[in-house]
């Protein structure tokens, strides 16, 4: 159980700005958890009631066993309908006052801690999870919040969002902080920001990585979409200091929108306070790395177990963020030289003579840096087979990029079904297929939609020497057809085609 505080109904409407309806002793009341899921309020607990694409929420507190409910002018028209009693916060949005509140119940737990935030397209779980090895390495108790889930030690925690709604989130610091975690490292992601999910979180530090074509499906424009990931470094809830990769002109725009100190890294070019360049290559992937001008007249040499000039960006965001925060640098960079990220350029070896590997990119750019790196591994007389496809009810305009990034960067584009969700999963092929053939390339391309069958077939085209890659799903253990979620995790398909065409070999 987390550790709230009891807070008066009264001082929850004070700080909310908030209309109190029926008469009541609004200081007699005291709240001690928030939640906007009607099935999981406590007894104590304010009901968070907002309005839904089909439902408003307060059509469900009547089963809650809430002490009092926040909603907006329409939730409490249909609580008073309704014959309800309890005592009702009006505000005219809900979102707008969430974070605030549920920091307020918990008391307040990121006050206690290091939070570091980093938000991007691509790269928020591998920085992460580099920044989490460092400090572990440095001594530190570490919380970890983003796509893989949640952490405490590296335990694992049950969570469901990149970013947990605000209730959620301030109960997950007000946990941390009863465990005596210290540092905090969580992905931020543009749905959270754009709806307010980290008001009330004090950021010590956020970092910026990329920003490419994607969640065009939530957010109208690329502009609106780096609007949102700007709020994280500037406004009332910005964090105090910025770390922002200026490889490209979103992140040099988006250094020209911090409001605190600010930490500028590259990895493409010299003209950043930390540049961080590849020294050598291993055949593995795995690279050494230098950065300069991370203290005065000073270089950081260290081995980076991840390949790819995108990680050397990551993980110069992540010393950026380790020195901002006063992390001893030289135990920080031990701990990267550990660090594995499920579902990130991750091998599968059992023996077989060619490379093959499972990454989570699911975005145009990411495809197409992935393939660059896989070309840099293997070389330019070997070829790569790619299995790729692209999730339902998401931007749908980002599907022909991708079947064109695989094109320019594979010989083979397998293209399968990713999370079809409610979608059509031929409808969705086609359109990556039309990019990869709009490409005008010399790959080969091939429609699968079974991806078992599209992996399968991926690796028996393999020759010595070639690379297999499956991206899309990384870490993902479910795929999503229609209403189901079905057990398919890319990792072990992968493994177990491998395993079928080495033991078919050896008979």
């Amino acid at each position: 159980m987390t550790s709230s505080s009891f807070v008066s109904l009264g001082r929850l409407a004070q700080l909310a700005g908030a209309q109190l309806s029926g008469a009541v002793d609004s200081s007699s009341i005291q709240i001690s958890s928030i939640s906007l899921d009607s099935a999981a309020v406590a007894p104590g607990g304010l009901f968070a009631a907002l309005p839904g694409t089909r439902v408003h929420g307060a059509q469900f507190a009547a089963q809650t066993p809430a002490a009092a409910i926040l909603s907006d002018a329409a939730g409490a028209q249909l609580l008073s309908s309704a014959g309800e009693t309890r005592p009702v916060l009006i505000v005219d949005d809900v979102r707008a006052v969430l974070g605030h509140l549920a920091a307020e119940i918990y008391g307040h737990p990121t006050a206690d801690m290091t939070v570091i935030g980093i938000t991007g397209t691509s790269g928020k779980t591998t920085t992460s999870y580099l920044v989490e090895e460092g400090l572990l390495h440095a001594g530190y108790s570490v919380g970890l919040i983003g796509t893989t889930g949640t952490r405490i030690n590296r335990e694992p925690v049950a969570t469901k969002l990149t970013t947990p709604e605000a209730p959620r989130l301030q109960e997950l610091f007000a946990t941390m902080r009863a465990q005596g975690v210290t540092h905090v490292v969580m992905e931020v992601s543009s749905h959270a920001l754009a709806l307010g999910r980290v008001q009330g979180v004090r950021f010590a530090a956020g970092a910026f990585t990329n920003l490419s074509q994607d969640h065009l499906d939530f957010h109208s424009s690329m502009e609106e979409y780096f609007d949102a990931k700007a709020t994280l470094f500037s406004g009332p809830d910005s964090a105090q200091h910025a770390v922002v990769c200026v490889d490209e002109s979103w992140g040099q725009r988006m250094a020209e929108r911090v409001d605190g100190a600010l930490t500028t890294v590259a990895s493409a070019s010299t003209d950043a306070d930390l540049c961080a360049t590849q020294l050598d290559v291993e055949a593995t992937g795995a690279q050494r790395v230098v950065l300069r001008g991370v203290t005065s007249g000073t270089d950081l040499e260290f081995r980076l177990p991840l390949p790819g000039r995108f990680n050397i960006a990551n993980a110069a965001v992540a010393v950026g963020l380790a020195s901002a925060v006063g992390v001893d640098l030289d135990a920080f960079v031990h701990g990267i030289e550990q660090v594995r990220v499920p579902g990130r350029m991750e091998r599968i070896e059992l023996g077989q003579d060619f490379l093959a590997v499972v990454d989570y990119a699911h975005k145009p750019a990411a495809v197409s840096a992935v393939l660059e790196t896989l070309r840099g591994q293997v070389g330019k007389q070997a070829r790569i087979a790619v299995v790729v496809g692209a999730g339902g009810d998401r931007d749908a305009a980002k599907r022909p990029l991708m079947g064109a990034g695989a094109a320019r960067g594979a010989d083979l584009v397998i293209v399968t079904d990713d999370n079809p969700r409610s979608e059509d999963p031929a409808a969705i092929r086609a359109a990556v297929v039309a990019g990869a053939v709009d490409a005008g390339t010399a790959a080969e391309i091939r429609e699968i939609g079974s991806r078992a069958q599209a992996i399968d077939t991926a690796v028996a085209w393999a020759q010595p020497g070639d690379a297999v890659i499956v991206v899309g799903k990384g870490h993902e253990v479910g795929q999503i057809v229609g209403e189901q979620t079905i057990h398919f995790d890319d990792r072990e398909e992968l493994a177990r085609a491998v395993r079928a065409r080495t033991g078919a070999a050896k008979q």
